[in-house]
């Protein structure tokens, strides 16, 4: 009889010693969450997961998740280069190494004689990760940078998919991809309670449980299920402590974001016949706020709580590189991709981002927000 997905799931951690783990682009606390659960659970494994965000580091409100500073922003030491000479007549005396004008030599010495071209083989090592494990990407570019640079990686390595968007393409050799989930970290809870159900402690419970609080608003949005609140009970008595998540989610903001907050207040728009609350923030903003792009997670959040009549929220900004960005998050069934296709957006159904270059702030404003009427029609 063939394998569930999830057993086969489990079959190749068991076979895996060096996993990485992908927080893909756009995939925010839900992303992180489920990957610092998972790592956690691959740890009591005894295996040796990496960790990396293509998005940068853990955000400051989520630095309250046990082994967050796991998580790298790059990925490094993907695959060594290997020279190999026979020794059994010339030793090796010693190895120099020297950087010149963007190019490494490197001088290997005899102690006596020396190597013949034919002698000398230059080959590649194989690759440092043996599993590659994704959480919330709906294809293999939302790997972005990690995906462009290496290829070749991707192919030759298993790939587990774990999702819960209806975009997703199931790229992997394994998609655990569950449309009735609100989350990843659902996803990740009930792979882990069917298969490894005694590793599910305190600091895992919790970051499951801070996955599906942010990605549910706390049990507001219209994708909460019977079964999601059944699970964020299960995970309660596994230790996962609600109160912390909710304070560091939604009760402490930095005086830097609050001030942010303040100025994209004083510019907020509404349009109720079209559900549309849209506002905008330009790079002085967030230098007179001493803020940085990494607040503006925070004021979506804002924008949703304090509009809950709004289908769709829209954030302009002026990025470091005086670019024109733009975040799209709307409510169900709306998809984000779909309203924003024109611009070419990244993201996800729920929430898309897209840049305008050689577009001031009113004039972003003005294209997209004519587009969205239109749509609205």
């Amino acid at each position: 009889m063939a394998l569930k997905p999830s057993q086969q799931f489990f079959e190749l951690i068991k076979r895996s010693q060096a996993p990485l783990l992908i927080i893909p682009t756009r995939t925010q606390t839900d992303g992180y969450a489920s990957a610092i659960a998972c790592g956690q659970m691959l740890n009591k494994l005894q295996k040796q997961p990496t960790i990396v965000a293509v998005d940068g580091p853990v955000p400051v409100y989520l630095s309250f998740l046990k082994q967050h500073e796991q998580v790298q922003t790059t990925l490094t030491e993907l695959r060594k280069l290997l020279i190999i000479l026979p020794t059994s007549k010339t030793k090796i005396a010693h190895i120099q190494q020297e950087s010149k004008d963007g190019f490494a030599s490197i001088s290997i010495v005899p102690d006596q004689g020396f190597w013949k071209e034919h002698e000398i083989q230059i080959v590649h090592s194989g690759y440092r990760f043996d599993l590659i494990i994704c959480f919330g990407a709906s294809d293999l570019e939302a790997c972005s940078h990690l995906y462009q640079d290496h290829p070749e990686f991707f192919f030759q390595t298993p790939i587990v998919n774990i999702d819960h968007c209806p975009a997703n393409e199931y790229f992997g050799q394994i998609n655990l991809v569950d449309l009735n989930a609100c989350s990843t970290s659902e996803i990740c809870f009930h792979l882990f309670e069917e298969h490894a159900a005694d590793f599910i402690d305190e600091p895992m419970a919790t970051a499951l449980l801070t996955g599906i609080i942010a990605k549910t608003k706390s049990f507001k949005t219209t994708n909460v299920r019977p079964h999601t609140l059944q699970t964020a009970s299960r995970l309660i008595q596994k230790g996962a402590q609600r109160e912390m998540i909710i304070q560091h989610l939604y009760r402490t903001r930095s005086l830097s974001t609050l001030r942010l907050w303040g100025r994209a207040l004083a510019r907020l728009k509404h349009l109720p016949e079209q559900q549309i609350v849209w506002t905008l923030l330009s790079r002085q903003d967030f230098i007179h706020a001493g803020a940085e792009e990494t607040d503006l997670p925070d004021i979506i959040h804002e924008l949703l709580s304090t509009s809950p009549e709004a289908k769709k929220i829209l954030l302009l900004y002026e990025d470091q590189d005086q670019n024109i960005c733009a975040i799209l998050h709307v409510e169900p069934p709306l998809d984000a991709m779909e309203l924003s296709y024109p611009f070419r957006p990244a993201g996800t159904r729920e929430q898309a981002r897209m840049c305008f270059i050689g577009k001031n702030l009113i004039q972003a404003e003005k294209e997209i927000f004519t587009h969205l009427q239109k749509t609205s029609q």
